[in-house]
């Protein structure tokens, strides 16, 4: 039998998909992806083996996922049409990325996922896996295999003895990790309905969120955060504090159509309270220590990172050098911002620097102004002097 290592998640369709590989005469090993999604992973891990599964990696990438790929792309301002942080999508090529290095270790033949066609993440997962190893052969039983409908699944898994859970659909798709929180499908296929309050879970309503606004400090250093309040923090550990504190103040939602790369257009609501108050402090502290023409610049670096990240283009050349370019802007990314959160709004309310471009000095209309005035009236004739 061929051996084939499966991105399994424990839920219907990856269940399904191991007895299904074996009636194809594949070795069904399950590898589970333990990126913050607060699950069982030991009755996870049992569930696998009793499909079907003749061997059961678990591993915990919440460190790696954070300093490896959601860090970078703070750096990189990278949010998909402005909006989206990426949390969910920049998982994917992590995760292909451990498939295809047990691939080798276990030297199987292929690689699965339990991917539909009309997604994202199929992409990103075979275009990673494949610029990994051109030679992989890679499996997505969803995409063709002869079930039409959940519950024709569940038939086959009653059939095959695979244990699930399940008795009806979700109304809602749901894919959570350490760093955030997307929703989709039921009532919200209709972008005209408002989003009902029980698909939230990491954000507090608004309407009930306290009276009294909560301030944070965070200090960065070349561009990556490390301190919360006063406090050196992990990457883990400061992840989730920034989660819970812009949670528990609303910060954090996003109702949003966007482009998914297979043409369509989706409703997407995303959870992202860790993520809102990092970007804005970030690009807060850009603009104190960043001269303009490298803002203006890194904005259009901004746009490409998040099209190479929600594309499955991680692994590419261009990425690469984006961050090599990156890692340069942010020589002077230090510093401590302080941001308000409060009913869902993030603002921040003040900046301080070593490396601060601002000079009082030069901004003042009160004493100590140092501005010659008086430069201004050649200035303009100059600037206007094209268009005359």
């Amino acid at each position: 039998m061929k051996k084939v290592i499966l991105a399994y998640s424990g839920g219907l369709d990856t269940s399904c998909i191991i007895p299904w590989l074996k009636d194809r005469d594949y070795d069904p090993i399950a590898f589970i992806a333990d990126v913050g999604q607060g699950s069982d992973f030991g009755k996870i891990k049992k569930k696998a083996l009793q499909s079907g599964a003749s061997k059961v990696y678990c591993l915990n990438l919440q460190k790696e996922f954070i300093q490896n790929y959601v860090f970078p792309a703070l750096k990189a301002g990278a949010l998909y049409e402005n909006k989206y942080v990426l949390a969910c999508a920049l998982s994917r090529p992590l995760i292909a990325k451990h498939q295809v290095l047990i691939a080798k270790k276990e030297n199987a033949d292929a690689i699965a996922h339990g991917c539909t066609g009309k997604g994202n993440d199929q992409v990103r997962f075979e275009v990673t896996a494949r610029l990994m190893n051109p030679k992989i052969q890679i499996l997505a039983p969803v995409r063709n295999w002869e079930f039409k409908t959940r519950e024709q699944e569940m038939d086959y898994a009653k059939l095959k003895k695979v244990p699930v859970d399940v008795t009806k659909k979700s109304p809602y798709s749901i894919d959570i990790n350490i760093y955030g929180r997307a929703i989709e499908c039921g009532v919200l296929e209709d972008p005209w309905n408002e989003p009902p309050e029980d698909i939230y879970n990491m954000t507090l309503d608004p309407t009930k969120a306290p009276n009294k606004p909560t301030y944070v400090e965070i200090d960065f250093v070349r561009g990556i955060p490390k301190k919360v309040n006063g406090k050196t923090l992990s990457e883990l550990e400061l992840v989730k504090q920034l989660n819970q504190m812009g949670g528990k103040n609303a910060v954090g939602r996003m109702d949003m159509i966007e482009n998914r790369l297979v043409g369509i257009k989706s409703r997407e609501i995303y959870e992202n309270p860790a993520g809102e108050i990092l970007h804005k402090a970030l690009n807060d502290l850009e603009s104190l220590v960043i001269d303009r023409e490298s803002m203006n610049f890194k904005r259009m670096i901004s746009q490409k990172y998040s099209e190479l990240t929600y594309n499955g283009l991680w692994e590419t050349p261009l990425k690469s050098q984006l961050d090599a370019y990156l890692e340069k802007l942010h020589e002077r990314s230090t510093g401590c911002i302080r941001l308000k959160l409060y009913k869902g709004t993030c603002q921040v309310v003040g900046r301080k620097s070593k490396f601060s471009r601002y000079q009082e000095k030069m901004a003042t209309y009160g004493e100590g102004d140092v501005f010659d005035q008086s430069l201004a009236e050649g200035f303009i004739k100059l600037w206007g002097t094209p268009y005359l």
